[in-house]
């Protein structure tokens, strides 16, 4: 039981990797706050939480939104009443397409979702943070703008993923002296559901002319990983296992990211 006694905010916890993380903190003693704009998708995760024997909070609120997720954090420190852990999962792909096709708007949509979330997410939680007397950060980023740069027409997400990992690195100095840590998992492909808010066009102007060995999850044989994997990163990265490290951002890739 790593957590018990532990409170802890994750993101975007209605599916995929925000799901399994919330019900890997319950399972090790946490009270988890499932925090998604869908609320059918995270009164759902709430309930297998609570089938576990755990203690679930739902909060509904888009993370690119202030006065929703200042209300949802509000809820959160009244039914809490601390906070030691803060999983800044929630994201989109948005549109793929090359730069000069890709819209103002589209643009704005996946900054929005992807860093101006973090940035809400992050800013209303850490008073949480300190008021605890310290606690830990995970942020969830990508091996794209990371490690990765040949994903045809990312550059929005690109740019979102790798500002996510040096706001990670900034922040871990200044929260050093709150005790708070700062860290960021970059996933690979992923078995989620993310590809269902993808939107690529023109991938044919953009891609890059390499024939990739077969299998580019060299690990796996080309088997994407599972959001159970990268859960458990974050759950190390959370605990007291991972009590001098901060600033750091963790591949799970399989290798892939080494091949791109």
């Amino acid at each position: 039981m790593l957590f018990a006694g532990k409170a802890a905010l994750v993101t975007g916890a209605g599916s995929g990797i925000g799901k399994a993380t919330a019900l890997a903190f319950a399972r090790h003693g946490a009270r988890v706050a499932v925090l998604s704009r869908s609320g059918e998708e995270v009164e759902a995760a709430a309930e297998e939480i609570r089938a576990l024997g755990g203690t679930a909070l739902v909060l509904v609120a888009d993370t690119a939104e202030e006065a929703p997720m200042r209300a949802a954090t509000e809820r959160l420190a009244a039914d809490f009443g601390a906070l030691d852990i803060v999983v800044a999962n929630a994201g989109i792909n948005g549109v793929w397409a090359p730069i000069d096709d890709l819209r103002p708007d589209e643009w704005d949509a996946t900054i929005a979702v992807n860093l101006r979330g973090t940035y809400l997410t992050l800013h209303l939680a850490v008073p949480l943070l300190k008021r605890a007397g310290g606690g830990s950060i995970v942020v969830v980023s990508s091996i794209n703008g990371t490690r990765t740069f040949t994903t045809p027409g990312a550059t929005a997400y690109a740019a979102t993923k790798a500002a996510q990992v040096a706001m990670v690195q900034q922040l871990a100095l200044e929260l050093g002296r709150s005790r708070i840590r700062v860290n960021a998992v970059c996933p690979g492909a992923i078995g989620t559901d993310i590809d269902d808010n993808t939107e690529q066009r023109g991938a044919e102007e953009t891609e890059i002319p390499v024939v990739w060995p077969e299998g580019d999850i060299p690990i796996t044989g080309g088997k994407a990983g599972t959001a159970e994997e990268v859960a458990d990163a974050i759950l190390f990265l959370s605990s007291s296992k991972a009590r001098h490290i901060t600033g750091t951002p963790l591949w799970i890739d399989g290798g892939q990211g080494l091949l791109r």
